[in-house]
């Protein structure tokens, strides 16, 4: 039985960090579905198509991934791609009594699909999708944090919105 994930996320953007996570993880399964996630607590900055678009390019050189979207619960898309674990991000201990409350869910929803916790490294630790939108809302040097290709998405998108 091949060792199938599914790493969901909002990806809005993508940052340095997911794609660590995204690495490690497609080191250790045979296949990693990288699923972008509408969360209804969230009003997203780019939409689920250019969140695709941005996600396919930065990792395409990674030949076990799949990049798809879904609306609905993570645990019955991961039962549709016959997934048998999920992967999740941990940065730092503030992010685990959240992701604590997900996986408890999960488990409850679908006892056949383990959650794996992926610590991020240490570099990233502090990273996230709203620091790095808002650094660059303020014209902040973000290069180090995202992709060239998400730098200056970000950048057309406020010069653009004029946000």
């Amino acid at each position: 039985m091949a060792s199938i994930a599914v790493c969901p996320g909002s990806f809005d953007p993508i940052t340095y960090g997911h794609i660590d996570i995204i690495k490690r993880a497609a080191k250790v399964f045979d296949h990693v579905y990288i699923c972008v996630l509408n969360n209804s607590a969230k009003k997203p900055f780019f939409s689920v198509d250019e969140r695709l678009e941005l996600i396919r390019e930065v990792t395409k050189e990674i030949k076990n991934i799949s990049v798809s979207s879904y609306e609905g619960l993570l645990i019955d898309y991961a039962k549709s791609v016959n997934a048998n674990a999920i992967i999740r991000g941990l940065r730092a201990v503030s992010d685990f009594e959240y992701e604590m409350q997900i996986t408890s869910m999960n488990r409850v929803l679908s006892d056949d699909i383990e959650t794996f916790f992926i610590m991020t490294n240490n570099q990233y630790s502090f990273l996230s999708s709203s620091i790095v939108k808002e650094v660059s809302k303020y014209d902040g040097d973000i290069s180090e944090l995202v992709p060239k290709i998400v730098n200056d998405a970000l950048r057309a998108k406020f010069h653009h919105d004029g946000k």
